[in-house]
């Protein structure tokens, strides 16, 4: 096998005109990457002789072991010209603002921090959800309108679909009550779809939804909970009332409304105590545990928090309106 014997000068001189690291690591995938002549060379070896095979494998290592040499030298010599470069503090700063998180992100961040402290855990789920752990396990009857085409968005426009964008992140609910263990306590935050939008709805919007699921739950814990979130999220005192209302996964079931301001009482989440059925069907013992829920709109809160009167502002790329919360 002919080895040439200038490759290490040829490596030497190309490395002096080399002006970027970019360059620098293209160079050296062509002396010593996969295709470069060392590496075909070792894939020849097999088809020489025994005696041959040592000779030549012997200089190629060197070979090898040199360029490996020149080309760490050559990096370290480079990153330490470049560490030399001087930062001119004389120049103008940069005219435009970095990157800020979506009020959207902000508020959502916010619920999360009252809860995580208490132990609730943080679960994502599937957006693409099948309609077993979207509506049947769930305790939907057949005939319930949120199942209609005209609410929910089946992925082949069929409402037999099994595949389905998930209405709430309650799925991700009986995916954690199947398989971890309990007591339970969580929170499943994320994007959720629905066929409606004008100023107070949009078709994808984020819901963040709670459960915890333990030995001797009330809904005294529950209100409490929520009473002591919602006083916190708006830092002020408020006037809450649970108003009777209707989930098919919790019996019994409530609006949460609070009195804001001169808009008298608004609508803000729903709760309940978990349906019976929904924790039978989750393999978990009614006789020994019992469990409570709540949901709320994200985009509802971040209205009411910044005082934005129509949702879509949120998703219209305005950056006017959008860099008011800029910080």
């Amino acid at each position: 096998m002919q080895i040439p014997q200038d490759l290490i000068e040829t490596a030497a001189l190309k490395l002096k005109s080399i002006q970027s690291e970019a360059e620098f690591f293209q160079l050296r995938a062509k002396f010593l990457g996969k295709k470069s002549f060392v590496a075909s060379s070792f894939s020849k070896l097999r088809g020489l002789k025994s005696d041959e095979k040592v000779i030549a494998a012997k200089e190629l290592n060197i070979l090898k072991n040199n360029l490996i040499k020149l080309f760490e030298t050559a990096l370290a010599d480079f990153e330490g010209k470049n560490d030399s470069v001087q930062l001119d503090v004389t120049l103008p700063p940069d005219p435009f603002n970095v990157g800020s998180e979506h009020p959207i992100t902000k508020i959502s961040q916010k619920i999360v921090r009252y809860f995580t402290p208490l132990n609730y855990q943080i679960f994502s789920g599937n957006e693409i959800e099948t309609d077993f752990y979207n509506f049947e396990a769930l305790n939907f009857p057949e005939n319930h309108p949120a199942r209609q085409m005209h609410d929910t968005f089946y992925l082949n426009s069929n409402s037999k679909s099994e595949f389905l964008l998930r209405t709430h992140t309650s799925n991700t609910q009986v995916h954690a009550m199947l398989s971890e263990d309990l007591p339970l306590y969580m929170l499943s935050p994320g994007r959720v779809f629905r066929c409606d939008s004008d100023t107070t709805h949009l078709p994808m919007f984020t819901q963040i939804e709670g459960l915890v699921v333990d030995e001797g739950v009330t809904f005294g814990d529950l209100k409490g909970i929520l009473i002591d979130f919602i006083e916190h999220f708006f830092n002020e005192k408020m006037e809450v009332r649970f108003r009777p209302s209707y989930f098919p996964f919790t019996e019994p079931s409530a609006e949460v409304d609070i009195k804001f301001g001169n808009k008298g009482w608004l609508e803000i989440l729903g709760c309940g105590m978990v349906h019976p059925k929904v924790l039978e069907g989750c393999n978990i013992n009614i006789k020994k545990y019992r469990g409570f829920a709540f949901g709320m709109g994200v985009e509802r809160l971040a209205m009411l928090y910044y005082g934005v009167t129509d949702i879509r502002e949120f998703y219209s790329s305005n950056l006017d309106f959008l860099n008011q919360f800029y910080s």
